[in-house]
């Protein structure tokens, strides 16, 4: 799969005051809109981001993808959860507008991912009632490396709409993975885990060196099947 650029358009997003940078991307017969948002580590213009999100564009979704205001103004620790709660707002808000004001449950339907930090923020937007079609995680932060106690885990069986993580089985923050198994299984029916072997937290497996984009291009097709097989109600 070699995903597109030419539909990418550079757009600002106001979040209570401050401007982010997003890249917007719309095929012309989209299906629903995918947010997606960066780690804590790396910005949207990291290669795993425009991969997957140029991938998810060439399988029939709109895409938008985000700068949290701490990495638009360059410092190197996370925002916290109340600004990141209102950064997601703010770029489902943004997706909306540009999808003719169509939101979860009406018209197009709008889903929200992200990888590690940016998937767990966007958890807790929805916990805390911003409405989406659905989540997909793309490497969920269930707890810090080492540290299975510390589980950030609280809000999740509280989301009631169609999760999908996709997680490494190497992911230090997914260890040991049966823990994640049974977050998913506290959940119900509406959470999915899809387990990638050998993968690490950034979905690098051990031996095969493959580009950061084509590795987040890979999970697109996992991502555009769940999102397929749950329409809006």
């Amino acid at each position: 799969m070699t995903p597109s650029t030419s539909s990418e358009t550079t757009i600002t997003i106001d979040v209570d005051g401050t401007p982010v940078s997003g890249v917007y991307s719309r095929p012309a017969d989209a299906a629903a809109t995918i947010v997606v948002a960066h780690g804590a580590g790396a910005g949207m213009e990291h290669p795993f981001m425009s991969g997957f999100t140029r991938a998810m564009h060439d399988l029939g979704s709109a895409t938008l993808r985000f700068n949290f205001p701490y990495r638009e103004a360059k410092r190197r620790f996370p925002d916290r959860p109340p600004v990141a709660i209102a950064t997601w707002r703010a770029a489902l808000a943004a997706a909306a507008e540009r999808a003719g004001g169509a939101g979860a449950g009406s018209g197009e339907p709008i889903w929200a991912s992200g990888k590690s930090f940016g998937g767990r923020m966007a958890s807790m937007a929805v916990a805390d009632g911003m409405p989406v079609a659905g989540l997909i995680y793309l490497g969920y932060p269930l707890h810090p490396p080492g540290r299975p106690e510390k589980a950030r885990d609280e809000h999740l069986p509280g989301i009631t709409v169609p999760m999908l993580f996709l997680q490494g089985r190497n992911d230090p923050f997914a260890i040991p993975n049966e823990q994640l198994d049974k977050v998913v299984a506290r959940i119900g029916p509406t959470a999915t885990v899809e387990w990638i072997e050998e993968a690490n937290h950034s979905f690098e497996v051990k031996g095969r060196k493959r580009p950061a984009a084509e590795v987040g291009a890979s999970l697109a097709p996992r991502a555009a099947a769940f999102m397929a097989a749950h329409p809006a109600s």
